[in-house]
């Protein structure tokens, strides 16, 4: 019987605002980049199955894969590589490059202090099961991952000191990721996020006023809708139909939004969006005297990644045939699960939480209003590496 490794990744997060993106290094540069497009491929399989709202954390995701890779071999490894859109950067002989990439990106976070975004890494490891001291020494060194013991054949302890992990590592928003433990579970492996980001230009509650929003042309609901009038980077894509709004926060983050133009349908945007087209939106925006319209909302998403990723690419690590003998020499070890559970809370004072065929962004000369009023895409990204931390899209505000 094949040993089962429950694999939970929790997100919370608050963003608002948008910056010039600057280059750092060129390696982590290219991580981020990659992972970009790692996002909007998840992204796509996700928005696959249903029209609902969105929201996970990319970031998370693939830090959490990463480590996961660095116990993996074989084709087992390489999938995950591949699934992550990372095989770019691999170099022969150079198997600590990749983790190295994502220890200098966690290093960027931590700089200066003003950006509140919190990552942990947590190892869940039953009393009896040994793991390979190059995997832990890897996990502790490369993503700061601590290492705790339980016992997960007492399911309810077991399962209460994982919630409360997660709940403590992401500011009490992240609740109840594991509702069930399978007592031959060996190992599990928890990565949370959390950020907290204050708008740079917060919105006055005063100006805050029950406004239409229209999920389509046959369902219209009331939200709260904030209101500014200032200084926005904003622009357009010509090639999308759409309109970009650049939201800062407090610290090297900001919301990006995506907005389709009045009668265009969302889902034609779906397979078009890119890291090549979101770069060229954060980079060619212009500043400009705006209104600003933006509705007030909250959601709590859940996703059985484990069921998703194999559509990525990633499927041998959730198989008979998995390879995980660089984390244990436990034999018919597999990864069970993979829990993704994501909150996001957009108010007044900020977020909590987050080719041919490429046409630059047009800056409009003079805008008057930016209003948030139909479907919309949004993006919380670090400026300084350009990091997509969070994305989502909201159909309903109404909808958690």
């Amino acid at each position: 019987m094949k040993m089962g490794i429950l694999f939970a990744l929790a997100w919370a997060l608050f963003l608002i605002p948008v910056r010039q993106a600057q280059e750092l290094k060129p390696n982590v540069t290219e991580l981020t980049t990659e992972n970009i497009d790692f996002a909007m491929n998840l992204y796509r399989r996700i928005s696959s199955h249903h029209d609902n709202n969105i929201f996970f954390s990319p970031l998370c995701m693939s830090t959490s894969l990463a480590m996961l890779s660095t116990g993996a071999r074989g084709t087992t490894r390489a999938e995950i590589i591949r699934g992550l859109n990372l095989a770019r950067l691999e170099r022969d002989g150079q198997p600590e490059l990749i983790p190295e990439l994502f220890q200098q990106l966690r290093e960027n976070y931590t700089q200066g202090g003003e950006l509140q975004l919190n990552q942990a890494t947590g190892l869940f490891v039953h009393r009896t099961f040994q793991v390979e001291k190059t995997f832990s020494e890897q996990a502790k060194t490369f993503f700061k991952a601590e290492a705790f013991n339980v016992d997960f054949t007492n399911q309810q302890a077991s399962k209460t000191t994982i919630n409360e992990y997660i709940k403590s590592r992401t500011g009490d928003k992240v609740t109840e990721v594991v509702s069930d433990i399978d007592p031959m579970t060996q190992l599990m492996l928890i990565n949370t996020i959390f950020f907290q980001g204050k708008w740079e230009l917060p919105f006055n509650p005063s100006n805050t006023e029950d406004d239409r929003f229209y999920v389509d042309k046959y369902n219209i609901v009331q939200v709260p809708m904030m209101f500014r009038e200032d200084k926005y980077y904003q622009g357009s894509d010509d090639f999308l139909n759409a309109r970009v709004l650049r939201l800062p926060y407090h610290g090297d983050a900001a919301m990006l939004i995506l907005l389709p133009n009045k009668d265009v349908d969302y889902t034609t945007i779906d397979d078009e969006i890119n890291a090549k087209r979101f770069l060229g939106w954060v980079n060619q925006l212009k500043l400009t005297k705006l209104e600003v319209q933006m509705p007030k909302f909250k959601m709590e998403q859940s996703y059985p990644m484990h069921k998703i990723l194999p559509h990525l690419g990633i499927a041998r690590v959730f198989n008979n045939m998995a390879n995980l003998s660089g984390l244990s020499t436990e034999q018919d070890l597999k990864v069970s699960e993979v829990l993704h559970k994501a909150v996001i809370e957009v108010d007044e004072k900020g977020t909590t939480a987050a080719a041919a065929t490429v046409t630059g962004i047009t800056g409009y000369s003079l805008p008057t209003r930016f209003i948030i009023n139909r479907p919309f895409f949004f993006f919380i990204y670090q400026e300084t590496t350009n990091s997509l931390l969070f994305m989502g899209r909201v159909i309903d505000p109404t909808k958690m």
